[in-house]
């Protein structure tokens, strides 16, 4: 239906401007010139034409459009959405005013589309330019994010006390720890910390600004709950040049619990002592792995390591080694396990094909 409506309007708006060319046409020859009759008819022919094959595409991509809105505003958050709506707003103002001159000074064929063209280009502009930078905005209106309560410059962590680095954020576990009191207390975010999420969110690639908004959205919702006191400590730790570093002096220093995903980083601060919370592995340890003597049902995707064995994965990503299994890759199968064991990187397990 809205295709239809779209392809409608853009084919009526066509054709009338193809009339009023086709009905000025005659008066751009001195002589010899096609008939006023003619030119009209052509003009809205030619203007019929292209305005139907334009309105499907603009009313399929209409359509695709308003069946993905939902899914869009969902992961577009309130800041980026109101900063979006305030840009989309002024750049329709600027665009009406810009758009004066184009229609009053050239003809109305041409004058009318071209202002109507500008209009849309500068109110799209100002939306996605808002929307990009919706955090420095707000917080210039003094309506910013609440990133946490800035420490006292003689403050420090205690003992007992979180200090959260990017991946932890990142990752978004830390949220659900706190919320169900696994994670209670101070926590500590270092203001290098928020820099390095705050240059992944401007970054040019999609998927990493994605991520480091996520970071930011995780600590502000950790700001939110009661019974975590999020902190923001601004000093920069200069004699240390990388930020593993200056979160491995800042837990020692502190004696606090370093929240990570990282595993290097994890590795590195347990040999000097520091209590590490790695939410991963905590959620890796936590996740039910099937026992000797269990049958389960699995597709083997690929050969393993060894002559004759299958691989394939668990609903959790769990790898499964078959024996006998690299006959039966792409097919799904009846397996009975034989063991399970903890790698560095998860659990793997062990199985056989069921007789």
């Amino acid at each position: 239906m809205v295709t239809e409506f779209v392809r409608l309007v853009v084919t009526l708006g066509a054709t009338a401007a193809g009339f009023l060319i086709g009905r000025t046409a005659p008066g751009w020859f001195e002589s010899g010139g096609p008939s006023a009759d003619g030119a009209i008819i052509v003009g809205a022919v030619l203007g019929a034409g292209i305005g139907y094959v334009a309105g499907g595409l603009l009313g399929r991509f209409t359509r695709r459009s308003l069946e993905h809105a939902p899914e869009v505003v969902a992961r577009t958050s309130g800041p980026e959405l109101f900063a979006g709506t305030f840009g989309l707003i002024a750049g329709l103002l600027v665009g009406a005013v810009v758009s004066v001159p184009a229609i009053f000074l050239l003809p109305p064929v041409i004058g009318w589309p071209g202002g109507a063209l500008m209009v849309i280009i500068l109110a799209s502009f100002g939306a996605s330019v808002f929307s990009a930078r919706a955090d420095d905005l707000l917080a210039a209106a003094g309506l910013g994010k609440r990133r946490g309560r800035p420490a006292d410059p003689d403050e420090r962590p205690a003992i007992g006390s979180f200090v959260v680095d990017s991946s932890a954020a990142i990752d978004g576990r830390i949220l659900d720890l706190a919320r169900v009191g696994l994670v209670t207390g101070e926590i500590w975010v270092p203001g290098f910390v928020l820099d390095e999420l705050q240059g992944i969110a401007d970054s040019g690639q999609k998927e990493r600004r994605r991520r480091g908004r996520r970071g930011l959205d995780v600590l502000d919702a950790m700001s939110a709950l009661t019974a975590v006191s999020l902190r923001i400590d601004e000093r920069t730790f200069p004699e240390f040049s990388e930020v593993d570093a200056k979160l491995v002096g800042l837990c020692v220093e502190a004696g606090a619990t370093l929240v990570t995903t990282d595993h290097n980083l994890a590795a590195a601060a347990g040999l000097r002592g520091i209590a590490v919370l790695n939410p991963h592995a905590l959620g890796e340890s936590m996740r039910r792995v099937p026992t000797s003597g269990d049958t389960i049902s699995l597709l083997i995707e690929k050969e393993g390591t060894e002559p004759g064995q299958g691989a394939g994965y668990l609903d959790d990503g769990t790898m499964v080694v078959v024996e006998g299994g690299a006959g039966h890759i792409g097919k799904k199968v009846e397996v009975e396990v034989m063991s399970a064991m903890r790698t560095s990187i998860g659990r793997m397990v062990f199985a056989r094909l069921e007789t």
